[in-house]
C-alpha cells in the first residue's frame, strides 16, 4: 500500500506543483470498488481527484483508456490528467461533490431535465457504432452473455436470498427458477447490443453546472441498452413515481429509431431491470455483510421493492415473483442482519 506521503509527492510531480505549495489529501468515502479516492487540494482553490486502485480487479486497469475514449466520442467524463499504471495511480479532473443522488429530495421539475440530459448522454454511448470501437487500444471486460448473466443471478441467490433472507429453496423450485431466468437472459442476449456503462446509477452521474458527467465506467462492455436503463430508472438509491419513470423511459425511446414498438420496448426494459436488480441486491448484500460496508444494507428494502415491481411487469418470471415474496416476508419478520 502506497503511503500518503508518496501519493502527495506523486501528485506534486504529476501536476507540476511547486514544493512551496501545500498539497492536502481528503479521503472520499462510500465507493464499493477496490479503489481508494482522495480529493487533492492546493493553492486554496485548485483541486483534482487521486485514485489508487487494486490491479487484481482487472477492470480497474481499463479505466484510464476508457476515460479518454469517452471524451473522444463526446460522452462527458472526467478529464484524465495523469495515469501511472506502474504505481496504480490516476489523477483526474475534480467534477465536484454533486451527483444525481444529491437531488433525491428535490421537486420533479428540478430532477426531470437532469435525467433527460443524462439519458441523452447515455443514448450517445449506446448509439456508438460497434464496428467503430477501437478494440486495439481500449480494453473492455467480456460482454454480457450467458456466463455473466448466470453469475449475476447466482450472486443474487448466494448473497441476498441465502445470506440476507436465509432462504434455501428445494431442488424442484431451483430448477424451475433457473429455467425461467436462463430464458430471460437468453432474450436479453438476443436483443439490441451496444456499449453499456454497466453501473449506471445516480451516484455514478456527477452534475456540474447543470450538466451530467459519467463516472465509474471501468466496467463498460457490450450488452443490452436496457440494462443501463434499468440501472438508472429502477435505481434503489432514488425514488421515482410510476409516472416519472414512464416519462423518462418514453423520453429515451424518442431519441432513437427502434425496431421495437412501444409495448415491446417496455417489456425489454422490465426484463433487463429484473436482471439488473438481482445484481444490485447481490451487491448490497455482499458489500454490506462480507465487506463490512454496512451503508449498502439500507438499500436492500428499496431494491427488493423495485425488483418485485419489475418482476410483476414480466409474465415469464412467476417463480422469481414467488421468491421475492418469500424474501419480503423473511425481511419483515427478521430484519436485515448487520
Amino acid at each position: 500500500m502506497i503511503s500518503r506521503e508518496d501519493m502527495i509527492l506523486f501528485a506534486q510531480e504529476a501536476l507540476g506543483i511547486s514544493g512551496s505549495s501545500t498539497v492536502k489529501l481528503f479521503p472520499i468515502e462510500g465507493r464499493g470498488s477496490d479503489r481508494i479516492f482522495f480529493r487533492l487540494r492546493w493553492n486554496r482553490k485548485d483541486s483534482a481527484i487521486l485514485v489508487h486502485y487494486d490491479p487484481k480487479r482487472v477492470e480497474n486497469t481499463y479505466y484510464a483508456d476508457i476515460a479518454l475514449f469517452l471524451r473522444k466520442i463526446n460522452v462527458p467524463a472526467p478529464r484524465l490528467i495523469y495515469n501511472d499504471p506502474s504505481r496504480f495511480l490516476i489523477i483526474m479532473e475534480d467534477l465536484g461533490e454533486t451527483d444525481l443522488w444529491s437531488f433525491l429530495n428535490t421537486p420533479w421539475e428540478t430532477r426531470r431535465p437532469l435525467y433527460q440530459k443524462t439519458l441523452a448522454v447515455v443514448y450517445r454511448l449506446h448509439s456508438f457504432p460497434k464496428s467503430d470501437f477501437p478494440s486495439g487500444r481500449v480494453r473492455l471486460m467480456e460482454g454480457f452473455g450467458p456466463v455473466l448473466y448466470r453469475w449475476e443471478r447466482d450472486y443474487f441467490r448466494d448473497h441476498f436470498v441465502m445470506d440476507v433472507c436465509g432462504i434455501k429453496s428445494g431442488p424442484s423450485f431451483e430448477k424451475e427458477l433457473d429455467a425461467e431466468l436462463s430464458a430471460l437472459a437468453e432474450r436479453l442476449g438476443g436483443g439490441v447490443r451496444c456499449l453499456v456503462h454497466r453501473d449506471l446509477q445516480s451516484q455514478n452521474v456527477m452534475i456540474r453546472n447543470g450538466e451530467p458527467f459519467l463516472i465509474d465506467f471501468q466496467g463498460m462492455r457490450f450488452g443490452s441498452p436496457f440494462y443501463d436503463l434499468g440501472s438508472l430508472l429502477c435505481d434503489p438509491y432514488m425514488d421515482f413515481s410510476e409516472g416519472e419513470q414512464a416519462e423518462l423511459l418514453s423520453f429515451y425511446y424518442g431519441l432513437g429509431n427502434w425496431d421495437l414498438d412501444w409495448a415491446a420496448f417496455q417489456n425489454a426494459f422490465w426484463e433487463a431491470s429484473v436482471q439488473r436488480l438481482m445484481q444490485a441486491l447481490g451487491a448490497y448484500s455482499f458489500l454490506g455483510l462480507k465487506r463490512g460496508l454496512k451503508a449498502f444494507l439500507q438499500y436492500i428494502p428499496s431494491g427488493l421493492r423495485n425488483l418485485q415491481r419489475a418482476a410483476s411487469q414480466v409474465t415469464s418470471v412467476s417463480r422469481l415473483q414467488e421468491l421475492c415474496l418469500a424474501c419480503q416476508r423473511a425481511i419483515d419478520k427478521n430484519g436485515i442482519a448487520a
